[in-house]
C-alpha cells in the first residue's frame, strides 16, 4: 500500500492553511499515511497588476495544478471552490468537497459595527469581484468603488494603509487565517449572495487514482456536494466566469434543496434574483432550470452585454 501522498497547492497564506487542513485530516483518518505539500505557482499569482475580470481566463488560479496532477506529479489538488471552473480538463475528476464554512462576505471598515447602510456618503469601497461591484451598488449606488487585488492579509494591509472607508472580503478567508478582529460586520446573504462554491473546499484528482479518491471519502461532505453542484450547473448554464456579475447560494434543508441567485448588470442598476426549492437527489437539475429562468427574466440580454463589452476590452 503506497504510504505517502503529494498536495498541489497555491503559495498564499490561505492556499496552505487549506492544503494544511486536508493534510491533517487526512492523516487524522489515515494514520500510516505521510501526506507532502507541493508549491504550485499559478497565473493568477503571476498577474497581480490587473482586475480579474480583465484577464478573462476561467482557469487562471488552477491550469498548472491541473496540468501537475495529469502528469503525475502531484495526487491531489485543494482549491476554493470558488476558483474552480464549472468546466473539469478531461482526466481529472473533483473527487470530494468538505462541509462548508460559512458563506457571508464580510466588511471591513475603520469602525466595529459599520455596515453596507450606515457607510457615509460617497464612501469609497475597495474590491477585486465584479459580483461585489454589482450587488454594492444596487444597494448603494452613491458608493465609489475602488479595484482589490491580492491575498487576504496584502488586501487588508493595503487598506489599512489607505484612505478607502472599506474592503469586502470573503468570510471563510478572514476567520480561517484568523484575522477576525479586522471585520466590522457580516454581510447577510439576503443582501449579498456569494460566489458559486464560496465557504467550501474543492478536491481535484486524476480520475484514475482510484486509491487517493477512496482516501478522500471520509473528507467528504455530501450535503455541501449537493449544494455546489446546484451552484455549479447554475453557473455553467449561464457560462458565467470572474467577468461576470453572478451570486449563488444553494442550502439543504429537511424539505429540500434551496437554491437563491441572482445576475446584475455592471452597474448594479439591474438585477435579476430568484429562489427555488427541488429535490437534493438532483442538484443539477435545480442549478440548469433556475439558470434557465433567469435568463428568460432579462438576464440573457444583459450577460450578452458584458460578454461584448469584455471582447471589446
Amino acid at each position: 500500500m503506497k504510504s505517502k501522498v503529494i498536495i498541489g497547492s497555491r503559495g498564499s497564506e490561505l492556499a496552505l492553511w487549506q492544503a494544511n487542513f486536508i493534510k491533517r485530516e487526512l492523516e487524522k483518518k489515515h494514520r500510516k499515511l505521510s501526506v507532502e505539500i507541493k508549491i504550485i505557482r499559478t497565473k493568477g499569482d503571476k498577474i497581480l497588476n490587473v482586475a480579474l475580470s480583465k484577464i478573462g481566463d476561467k482557469s487562471l488560479f488552477t491550469k498548472e495544478l491541473e496540468n501537475a496532477l495529469l502528469e503525475g506529479k502531484i495526487d491531489l489538488a485543494v482549491h476554493s471552490l470558488k476558483d474552480l471552473q464549472t468546466e473539469i480538463p478531461e482526466g481529472l475528476k473533483l473527487a470530494a468537497v468538505t462541509k462548508r464554512h460559512d458563506v457571508e462576505d464580510v466588511l471591513i471598515a475603520r469602525k466595529k459595527g459599520t455596515t453596507i447602510e450606515n457607510l457615509k456618503e460617497g464612501a469609497v469601497v475597495a474590491t477585486g469581484s465584479l459580483r461585489r461591484t454589482c450587488q454594492l451598488l444596487h444597494l448603494r449606488p452613491d458608493i465609489k468603488v475602488v479595484d482589490l487585488r491580492g491575498n487576504v492579509p496584502t488586501r487588508i494591509n493595503k487598506f489599512l494603509k489607505s484612505d478607502w472607508d472599506a474592503i469586502i472580503l470573503a468570510r471563510a478567508g478572514v476567520e480561517r487565517l484568523k484575522m477576525k478582529t479586522h471585520i466590522s460586520s457580516y454581510i447577510s446573504t439576503d443582501l449579498f449572495l456569494p460566489a458559486v462554491g464560496q465557504g467550501a473546499l474543492g478536491i481535484e484528482i486524476n480520475s484514475s487514482n482510484k486509491f487517493v479518491e477512496e482516501l478522500l471519502q471520509p473528507l467528504h461532505h455530501e450535503d455541501t456536494y449537493s449544494a455546489v453542484l446546484a451552484e455549479r450547473a447554475l453557473l455553467r448554464t449561464l457560462e458565467g466566469g470572474c467577468q461576470v456579475p453572478i451570486g449563488a447560494f444553494a442550502e439543504v434543508k429537511p424539505n429540500g434543496l434551496y437554491l437563491d441567485a441572482m445576475v446584475g448588470s455592471l452597474d448594479g442598476n439591474i438585477t435579476f434574483r430568484k429562489k427555488v426549492r427541488g429535490s437534493k437527489s438532483e442538484p443539477e437539475k435545480l442549478g440548469k432550470s433556475l439558470a434557465r429562468d433567469l435568463l428568460k427574466a432579462g438576464a440573457k440580454a444583459i450577460l450578452k452585454e458584458i460578454y461584448n463589452t469584455s471582447r471589446k476590452v
